[in-house]
């Protein structure tokens, strides 16, 4: 049994054993913050020898920058452990937890401390950091030039040649063009290919929807508002939509949508190229390209009296007629391309159309014009299994479509009219049976008896909700 000195000297040789080899820099103090015991790898912490910290105070190494801040100080204040991060001479960044140790009567007997060198490990989080906000701008740059290259415009057809040439004409003066067309014809594209081949084509780009907009709020979305000038209204007043657009171009889209008042409102900035917010009596200089678009007919609406003549004068300039997606089906397949590989894109997908998918595409009427071919689209890329999207995964009244066109071009349909039938009655009960809650609704839907929608739903093995 070794005597109680030299048990001491022992646990004591142990002690400093551990803090040398330790993979931690350990730092001990008493309670009043000397330092009694450091690791040798306190020079390549603090650049100090052990010499040079052993019986010094933790408070004026701190005060001397050698420890910033001292987390042992704070164990000493708080009395409970704490941890923090602290700068150390060279740039170096410590992570340090201290542990108070207790006598028995409660009073502060000494602090460990345990400390994590890590520089290195902040280096490359900011490196990273670094290097992850330039592949953001890379990314961004990339975008917008793909932006600025390929806007979706696409003029494959004879009629949209025409318009393509007419909106480089336009674009190098700054005549107010009326851009007329049903809606999703893609009269903003139109614009924007306006915009990008302009002189203005450095300045914004300013879009805005009249008809989903509320009436009470048009007025200040368009000229903006001043300080306190209506309940709700921004502390520091607001510019818009118009001074936005400041050395740049605006949409006006949906223009047939817009008040009465405000058309008058607009036909004075128009001519006089100043306005006022609400609530302001300061008139505001704008110098803008305006482009305004629409389908409804304005001059049906000049003639009852829903839309300004001299407005309608004014905006009238330079008129582009937009026609409808279905009478332009060479665009049809270029559109279906370009949608299909900007899908695939933004997705990280390879998804491609089988011929007869593309076959019923290009023969659906598309009501909805290049809006509902874009949704479509999306929809069969998101939600296809297969890299090869089928007729199967199309809605049915595009795949209907299809078919039906089929069974009109010679050469197309190799089964007989019986099956080609069955085929379209087929895909009506499943369209119906998507849509209704019952059979009851289905007759009503389809035309047809509720006996016969049972009779047809067992035939087809079609499954209703």
């Amino acid at each position: 049994m070794k005597s109680n000195e030299s048990q001491d000297k022992w646990m004591s040789r142990v002690l400093e054993g551990i803090i040398d080899t330790s993979r931690d820099h350990l730092l001990i103090t008493d309670g009043e913050g000397y330092i009694q015991l450091v690791g040798d790898s306190c020079y390549e912490m603090y650049g100090l020898e052990k010499e040079q910290l052993l019986g010094r105070n933790v408070i004026q190494l701190e005060k001397e920058k050698i420890f910033s801040p001292s987390v042992t100080r704070k164990v000493i204040e708080a009395r409970t452990p704490q941890t923090t991060m602290q700068d150390i001479p060279g740039g170096k960044k410590l992570m340090v937890t201290a542990y108070p140790v207790w006598n028995d009567d409660g009073s502060l007997h000494s602090v460990i401390s345990y400390s994590h060198d890590l520089t290195e490990i902040m280096e490359l989080k900011h490196r990273y950091e670094s290097l992850t906000e330039q592949l953001k701008q890379f990314e961004t740059e990339i975008e917008e030039l793909r932006e600025k290259n390929n806007e979706g415009f696409v003029a494959v057809s004879q009629p949209m040649q025409v318009i393509e040439r007419l909106i480089k004409k336009v674009a190098v003066v700054d005549s107010t063009v009326l851009i007329l067309g049903e809606s999703g014809v893609g009269k903003n594209v139109i614009a924007k290919e306006i915009h990008r081949h302009s002189r203005r084509a450095g300045g914004q780009f300013v879009e805005i929807n009249c008809g989903s907009i509320p009436e009470g709020l048009l007025e200040s979305e368009l000229f903006g508002y001043e300080a306190g000038s209506f309940t709700g209204a921004g502390k520091n007043g607001k510019p818009g939509i118009i001074e936005l657009a400041n050395q740049g171009t605006l949409l006006l889209d949906e223009l047939g949508e817009l008040p009465l008042p405000l058309q008058a409102k607009l036909l004075k900035v128009i001519q006089e190229k100043r306005l006022q917010r609400v609530g302001s009596m300061q008139y505001r200089d704008v110098d803008f390209r305006l482009i305004a678009a629409t389908n409804r007919d304005l001059e049906k609406m000049v003639k009852e009296g829903k839309f300004r003549q001299d407005l309608y004068f004014r905006l009238n300039v330079v008129p582009i007629q937009v026609p409808a997606l279905r009478n332009r089906p060479e665009d049809t397949a270029a559109l279906i391309k370009l949608v299909i590989r900007t899908l695939n894109e933004r997705y990280g997908m390879d998804k491609r159309l089988d011929p007869p998918a593309t076959h019923a595409l290009m023969h659906y009427s598309w009501p909805g014009n290049v809006r509902e071919l874009e949704n479509v689209l999306e929809r069969m890329v998101v939600t296809a299994d297969e890299d090869i999207i089928t007729t199967q995964q199309l809605p049915v009244e595009i795949s209907v479509a299809g078919e039906e066109q089929a069974m009109l071009e010679p050469g197309i349909a190799s089964i007989s009219l019986k099956e080609a039938l069955e085929q379209v009655e087929e895909k009506w009960m499943r369209y119906a049976a998507e849509r209704c809650r019952t059979t009851a609704e289905m007759a009503q839907l389809l035309g047809i008896s509720q006996p016969s929608v049972v009779r047809k739903l067992q035939k087809y093995q079609v499954r209703s909700i």
